[in-house]
């Protein structure tokens, strides 16, 4: 058989329509696999050369920082019936503004003249006091003119004492006297009485001296009973400053006693007073209560009760507030090992829910709709699902949040660690080995710091 090849077909049969051959034989065409075969290598291997960053990716849900700017509850202290609402659920209300207007339902508070009542109590208590007071002062003065009384009379029998001691003296002076008189009178009548027996004078002459020696006796019997006389006085004066004493004494006893009684009324009184103003405290306090406002400003969610007329007992949920002003952080949950991986003031990366992001997780430069935070808490106690939580705030340097983030909301993190080579990183992966454990540079440590300091 002859054998040609195209070139001599498309020579011998210029104007064949049929290019069947074309197809079939190509012996004239060269063949360029071998050059895509080096040029792919060549391209994998740059790949494997370039850069590639690190990194732990976690679930997370948008939070607060701060925990007084999470949503809160509203709860009543004092059991009540719902009279009338003033906001509806939605509504945003301002620090101080009235959520909801309280009935009374217990008996004791019924009196709508509840506090007038007590405040007629405490004066009526403080003007006892007053009366009490002043009868201690009179019971004071009463002791100050009796003390003063008292001195008076004992100067006065004093002086009573005095003059009578004086005329003991003189009357102890005077029996002196007459007793020596006596003692003559007495030598005189024996002596009268010998020479009377032997004759020398007469019977005249020794009755004169018996008279004599008869009224020595006599006035020494009297100078005795006078003496006795005023020492009984004396005695006697002795006995009245005694008992002068003892009644004065008594005396300021029981006006001291009505002093410190009415004192003893004043101070029992006066912690009547500190009770009643204590429950009058309370009662003003319970009367503020009936209106519950909002203690910061948000929106209401989530009230409980509907009607008017629906009982509330104490400490029960009302309704509950989502503050307006929030700085959002992330709170994301790592594996056990990947926590000794995260550091406070580690960058991280963040998707959130309901923002378009194109995520080249090696590549954090290279990603669209990402950003960044900087690690500042990692707890050291397991949560609930048997992860650490790490909480991410704002990263000042980077762009900042969405102002549209809303707690709850839902966030994908990429914890950047350190930068490799794309092969290295296919090598780990491949072994199972855990990423390059690294600390934060010391500059993204004082950023996390300043955070903290001014939160």
């Amino acid at each position: 058989m002859e054998s040609f090849n195209t070139f001599e077909i498309d020579k011998k049969y210029p104007n064949a329509q049929l290019k069947a051959y074309s197809k079939i034989y190509r012996l004239a065409n060269k063949n360029h696999a071998k050059k895509w075969l080096y040029g792919i290598i060549g391209v994998l291997l740059v790949i494997m050369l370039l850069p590639w960053t690190q990194n732990i990716r976690a679930k997370g849900s948008i939070t607060t920082l701060r925990q007084e700017q999470r949503p809160q509850e509203l709860n009543t202290i004092i059991a009540g019936r719902v009279l009338k609402w003033y906001v509806k659920e939605g509504d945003v209300v301002q620090a101080g503004d009235t959520i909801l207007q309280l009935g009374e339902v217990k008996v004791e508070y019924f009196d709508p003249k509840l506090l007038e009542r007590t405040q007629q109590q405490i004066t009526a208590k403080q003007q006892s006091i007053e009366g009490y007071s002043n009868k201690a002062a009179t019971a004071d003065n009463q002791v100050a003119a009796l003390e003063q009384a008292q001195i008076l009379k004992l100067q006065s029998l004093d002086n009573k004492l005095q003059q009578q001691q004086l005329k003991v003296e003189s009357d102890s002076t005077d029996l002196l006297a007459v007793k020596n008189e006596l003692g003559v009178a007495k030598r005189q009548i024996e002596a009268a009485q010998i020479m009377l027996d032997s004759g020398a004078i007469s019977l005249v002459d020794f009755e004169r001296r018996k008279i004599s020696f008869q009224n020595a006796q006599a006035k020494r019997i009297s100078a005795e009973n006078k003496y006795l006389q005023n020492r009984q006085e004396l005695i006697n004066l002795r006995i009245e400053k005694n008992s002068v004493i003892q009644d004065y004494t008594d005396k300021i006893a029981k006006a001291q006693g009505d002093k410190f009684a009415s004192l003893s009324n004043v101070a029992s009184t006066q912690a009547d007073v500190s009770k009643l103003e204590n429950v009058y405290a309370n009662y003003d306090a319970r009367n503020k209560m009936y209106y519950i406002v909002a203690p910061q400003s948000g929106q209401i969610v989530k009230a409980q009760k509907a009607g008017i007329g629906e009982m509330l007992k104490e400490g029960e949920m009302i309704v509950e507030i989502v503050p307006n002003h929030i700085q959002y952080a992330v709170e994301m949950f790592v594996d056990p090992m990947d926590l000794p991986l995260v550091n406070i003031g580690q960058k991280v990366r963040f998707v959130f829910d309901g923002f378009p992001a194109i995520v080249f997780s090696g590549w954090p430069q290279t990603s669209y709709g990402t950003f960044g935070g900087c690690v500042v808490a990692v707890e050291t106690a397991v949560s609930y699902n048997g992860k650490f939580r790490v909480l991410v705030t704002e990263d000042p340097t980077e762009k900042a949040w969405p102002k549209q983030l809303r707690m709850g909301g839902g966030a994908s993190g990429i914890a950047l660690l350190k930068d490799v080579q794309i092969y290295y990183e296919l090598w780990r992966n491949i072994n199972g080995f855990p990423p390059e454990y690294y600390k934060p540079k010391e500059g993204d440590k004082k950023v996390a710091d300043k955070d903290k300091k001014e939160k």
